[in-house]
């Protein structure tokens, strides 16, 4: 009885919160694809991410109130290991802070959760030239490892809501592919597309072991243009992607919950400046140009990721020509 109680005041709280678990957490997908730099080369990646949702929603509808804000901070870790040419393996792990501010009748409710997030392990097969001369296509699969806790509990002694967790609970299997061409017409530019999908595993200990939580199945494709040039003797790569991503429905105890899933669109101009041979700098901002949401939702209105990449023992070669 006490569990049920608390089960009905959880529902309650995803429909007037209007939280959002699809739009917030850790940009797992957002940080694959370190590129293959030649036979047992080593790729170390850090990135910070600050992701702010301030905008509520509902459908395509903004709506006219800034009560509520979620912030989300990552720290990325990546590291890729290339066996062969074309075989690699990529590990992603994470940690994150997030943050919820609730402002009503002149009274403030701030909750804040920290800890290890989940990780990413993906393998890589990348093919030169097999749809065109100067095209790679990289093929991926893996999956999401539940690192982090998924039973943080409010200072109230309530286990809080599984969009506040550092951890999802469950295993995931990711699918990921992209595909890069050079221009034969500006040799230094290319244009480039991925994709990622993500097959989401249910959390059975959800709620101290009372109910399951399945976090929406999630498609992501970019799109986009990047190019080179040379300035004061350090090399600069500018570019611009387009993003769409489609979360379906969460669901609790196998039944779709409200005010979750949705459809997104951004734009994101980046810029990569390489200082060394073997370290690159790596700066992006990303903005929603149309969003679609279930119900009603806090939706992104600021992405940041900053952060640089390391190369070890790096191969030379003159077959590999693009970066990412």
């Amino acid at each position: 009885m006490k569990y049920g109680f608390l089960l009905i005041i959880l529902l309650g709280c995803f429909k007037t919160n209007s939280q959002t678990c699809c739009s917030g957490g850790v940009p797992l997908s957002n940080n694959l694809g370190l590129p293959n730099e030649g036979k047992n080369s080593w790729i170390f990646g850090l990135n910070y991410d600050y992701n702010n949702l301030n905008t509520l929603k509902s459908g395509t509808e903004r709506l006219e109130d800034n009560s509520r804000l979620r912030i989300t901070n990552s720290i990325l870790i990546n590291t890729s290991y290339s066996f062969t040419d074309k075989f690699s393996a990529e590990l992603l792990l994470t940690w994150v802070n997030q943050t919820r501010t609730i402002r009503q009748f002149g009274n403030e409710n701030f909750t804040e959760t920290s800890g290890i997030g989940d990780a990413v392990l993906l393998f890589k097969y990348a093919i030169q030239n097999i749809l065109g001369e100067n095209t790679l296509l990289n093929l991926g699969i893996g999956t999401k490892v539940p690192l982090g806790k998924s039973d943080l509990i409010s200072k109230q002694g309530i286990q809080l809501t599984a969009d506040l967790q550092p951890g999802s609970g469950a295993f995931d299997g990711i699918g990921w592919l992209s595909l890069s061409k050079k221009l034969k017409s500006k040799p230094s530019a290319l244009i480039f597309g991925n994709l990622s999908y993500r097959l989401t595993g249910v959390n059975d200990s959800y709620l101290n072991n009372t109910s399951t939580y399945e976090f929406g199945n999630e498609l992501q494709v970019n799109l986009g243009y990047s190019d080179q040039f040379l300035l004061y003797k350090t090399l600069f790569s500018p570019k611009l992607t387009f993003k769409y991503r489609r979360a379906l429905r969460d669901k609790i105890n196998n039944n779709y919950l409200p005010n979750t899933g949705g459809e997104w669109v951004f734009v994101r101009p980046e810029l990569s400046s390489e200082i060394t041979s073997n370290i690159v700098l790596n700066s992006k901002i990303e903005l929603p140009i149309y969003s679609y949401v279930d119900g009603t939702q806090l939706s992104p209105t600021l992405r940041l990721t900053v952060g640089f990449t390391y190369k070890l023992n790096k191969k030379k070669t003159s077959t590999r020509f693009i970066k990412f």
